[in-house]
Parts: structure tokens; C-alpha cells; sequence
């Protein structure tokens, strides 16, 4: 009976796993279709990097005499190079569409790659001006969107109230704008992590509890009028994330 039910649950992995990859190859192709149709150069380019790399690889065997053992490495360092071409310009598309919607910078902190503790919309007013903290090997990293003369005031208020409780431990700040000394948002995730290391994984730890407790012991409200529609939602995210 044992030997069935196990066969029986690897029949049903097995066939979760097909198709959780159709779906996966389903949303590929879709993201390649709305791509092409935006973004004339798409496949231009992604011909480019595939016939290039097999070019390369060609008349590099030619050297050795080896051109027919090189040729399939090519292939497959053309298609590699092909499927970077492809994601890359499918990024700079979404960072496109994002960049100026309210919101934008939290959602490219959420995507962030690595062991980054994400807190969104610790400070904001009304006007969909926010401050979100970023606790990581840096140290505590406090990202603003806004209207810049609003998300200073916004970044002060809020680098004083962290100061309180993180001690020594470095506090950047980093306003994501278009303008000068600011973060264009396609570059915000690089630009974290650009960061120098300054503290542990385990202060890492530390940290976030530390400012975890701050919060709980702060309003349960956001002070002034609610926002609505849209934004009520994400002021209500953001409290249940402290």
C-alpha cells in the first residue's frame, strides 16, 4: 500500500513539475510577443548576440582546426547571450513603464535579489510621497519617491528616528528620481547593491528586530487624512509588514 501511495505522489510531482514549466514557457513566449511588438530592435538584437557568438566560436576552431568542435559551443553561447538580450530589454521595458508610478520603487526593492529585508512605506504623506527602509549587509538603506522637496523632510524625520535605535551602524539615504544626485529607478537595485558591506548577517538579524519593536511601539495609524483607493491599500500593506 505504501509502495503505491509513494508511486501515486511522484506520478503527481512529476506532473505538478510539467506543468508548472508549460506554464512557465507560456509566460515566456507571452513576454516575448508583447516585447516584439513594443520593441522593433528585439529580435535584431537577439539574432545579433546568437549569430555573432557561433561566428566567434567558428573562426576561433579555425585556428586549432577545430572549427566543428567549437560550432556547437557557439550555438549554445549564442542562445545564452540571445536569452540575456531578451531579458534585459524586457527589464529596461517594465523599469520604463514603472518609472514615475507611484509605488515604483517599492516594487523594485520587493524584486531584489539576496538576503535584503524590505519594509515599504515606513513614512508618506497623502500625496503618494514615501520613504521605504531597506535593512542589508550595508547597513539600514532608506529609499524615498516623491516630490523631492517633500521626501526630504520625509528622509530626515525618518534617518533621526532609525539613529535612535541602529547606534553606530551606517544609514544611507537615497532619493529615486531623474534629477541630479538622485537614483534613476532602473539603477536602484545596482546601486544597493554597490553598497560596502558593513555589518554581519547575524547584526542583520539584530537590526530588523530592533526597528520591527520601533514600529510596534509607534502609531497604529498613519497621522492626517487616509489617502483612498490605491493608495489606502498600500498604506494598509504597510502596516501589516510592521
Amino acid at each position: 500500500m505504501a509502495g503505491k501511495q509513494d508511486k501515486a505522489a511522484r506520478k503527481e510531482a512529476a506532473k505538478a513539475r510539467r506543468e508548472a514549466s508549460r506554464a512557465r514557457r507560456g509566460q515566456i513566449l507571452e513576454a516575448f510577443k508583447v516585447q516584439r511588438r513594443e520593441d522593433k530592435a528585439l529580435v535584431p538584437w537577439m539574432l545579433a548576440a546568437f549569430l555573432g557568438a557561433i561566428a566567434l566560436a567558428f573562426l576561433l576552431g579555425l585556428i586549432w582546426d577545430l572549427q566543428w568542435v567549437f560550432l556547437p559551443l557557439g550555438i549554445a553561447v549564442g542562445a545564452l547571450l540571445a536569452v540575456i538580450v531578451f531579458s534585459r530589454r524586457v527589464q529596461r521595458n517594465v523599469y520604463a513603464k514603472a518609472d514615475g508610478q507611484p509605488g515604483a520603487a517599492a516594487w523594485a526593492l520587493d524584486n531584489m535579489r539576496g538576503r535584503w529585508r524590505v519594509t515599504q512605506a515606513v513614512a508618506g504623506t497623502t500625496s503618494g510621497d514615501m520613504v521605504h527602509r531597506v535593512i542589508g549587509r550595508p547597513g539600514v538603506v532608506l529609499v524615498a519617491e516623491g516630490a523631492p522637496h517633500r521626501v526630504k523632510g520625509l528622509l530626515a524625520q525618518e534617518k533621526k528616528r532609525v539613529a535612535r535605535v541602529v547606534g553606530d551602524t551606517p544609514i544611507y539615504d537615497v532619493v529615486v528620481g531623474a534629477e541630479e544626485g538622485q537614483v534613476p529607478l532602473r539603477k536602484l537595485q545596482a546601486h544597493l547593491m554597490k553598497l560596502p558591506r558593513n555589518i554581519s548577517a547575524a547584526q542583520v538579524d539584530t537590526m530588523e528586530n530592533r526597528l520591527t519593536a520601533l514600529a510596534s511601539r509607534g502609531a497604529a495609524m498613519p497621522k492626517g487624512p487616509l489617502p483612498q483607493g490605491a493608495k489606502m491599500r498600500n498604506v494598509q500593506r504597510a502596516m501589516r509588514r510592521r
